[in-house]
């Protein structure tokens, strides 16, 4: 009974569709969801059964949309994005010139990890990244790049005396020359 029902069904949804198609003019247009929707079933169909009961696409067109659905489906596009790592945020890039401006004997592993202690988990490399974009020298450069006046006019608070002189010493090379400058800091 309920079979005979399913056919009866079937046979009137294929007439029916057969009839409004002589009816329509020029190419019918299917959303994606309809062609996903039709793919999905003509695949559950079979490609001899679409045959018979296609109207609207050829059978390998409609099972062409079935592949395209899943390929959509395990295509990844939700879980992509842009390309690269995510950018620097602008205060951290500040901490990173202020801190190796202020530290001139700090490199790019002592900045990383003074980062770390507030929060910000950066690697030593895009410290090293920063600094070179805004033109600051890796830490051996940026200290010998310090002349006695900087120095001087930084620990002038701290210094309470200055001295320089020179000693000979006997060394297994012969008499050296040492030149002593030493500062008495209170």
């Amino acid at each position: 009974m309920v079979d005979h029902e399913l056919l009866a069904r079937n046979e009137y949804l294929a007439a029916e569709n057969r009839i409004l198609k002589t009816q329509l003019k020029g190419r019918l247009r299917l959303s994606d969801a309809g062609r996903g929707a039709l793919g999905e079933i003509g695949h559950r169909l079979g490609r001899k059964v679409l045959a018979d009961v296609a109207n609207i696409a050829r059978p390998d067109t409609i099972l062409g949309w079935y592949r395209k659905l899943v390929a959509h489906k395990f295509d990844g596009s939700k879980a992509r994005r842009g390309p690269g790592r995510p950018r620097v945020k602008r205060e951290v890039v500040e901490l990173i010139i202020r801190m190796a401006s202020e530290n001139l004997d700090w490199g790019y592993d002592r900045i990383a990890g003074a980062l770390a202690n507030l929060g910000y988990e950066i690697s030593d490399q895009t410290v090293g990244n920063v600094l070179r974009r805004h033109g600051l020298l890796p830490a051996p450069q940026r200290k010998r790049t310090t002349t006695w006046t900087d120095f001087i006019r930084t620990h002038v608070e701290l210094l309470a005396g200055t001295d320089f002189f020179t000693a000979e010493v006997l060394t297994l090379r012969g008499l050296v020359t040492y030149y002593v400058l030493f500062f008495i800091a209170t």
